[in-house]
């Protein structure tokens, strides 16, 4: 199982461990110190006389590439200002879904919704739910009966 911490932090322990057996430190004492396994703190002796001090550097996680490249990703913003409705959507609201069918139409990648909200994310784009309000509302005869209607029916606090 892989420690935590970014790679860097990690080639730092495995150099400072170093350090600590130059110094004369016992494999143990610098496993204990460094809060790692007897084990691993061998391997470094080892590689470092194998191949130098460049055997401690640290090396990116590996992973599966991006379905969907950074040029791509960049280009989406771009796709989805145009609005749903110039993608032949019926209304101009944005899912998860209908911009993974955009990004498959455009880039031929298929993406799950959930992964495209985490995506919008890394691009900066939060979840935004419209507010419901009906067709017949009218604001002015809101305002009138909060005005005047409220003030009257509305309980104050007893003495």
């Amino acid at each position: 199982m892989r420690p935590q911490g970014s790679p860097e932090e990690l080639e730092r322990r495995r150099r400072r461990g170093i350090e600590l057996l130059k110094a004369g430190a016992s494999v143990t004492e610098v496993a204990r110190r460094l809060g790692c396994s007897h084990s691993s703190v061998i391997l470094w002796r080892e590689a470092v006389r194998r191949r130098g001090l460049t055997a401690l550097t640290a090396k990116p996680a590996s992973g599966r590439p991006p379905k969907l490249p950074a040029a791509q990703q960049r280009q989406l913003p771009r796709l989805l200002l145009r609005g749903a409705t110039a993608w032949g959507f019926d209304t101009n609201l944005w899912t998860t879904g209908r911009i993974a069918t955009v990004i498959h139409r455009t880039f031929g990648v298929r993406l799950h919704r959930a992964h495209v909200g985490r995506l919008l994310t890394t691009l900066g784009w939060s979840c935004q739910k419209p507010e419901r309000r009906a067709v017949e509302r009218d604001d002015a005869a809101i305002a009138r009966w909060k005005r005047y209607r409220w003030v009257a029916v509305k309980k104050t606090r007893s003495a």
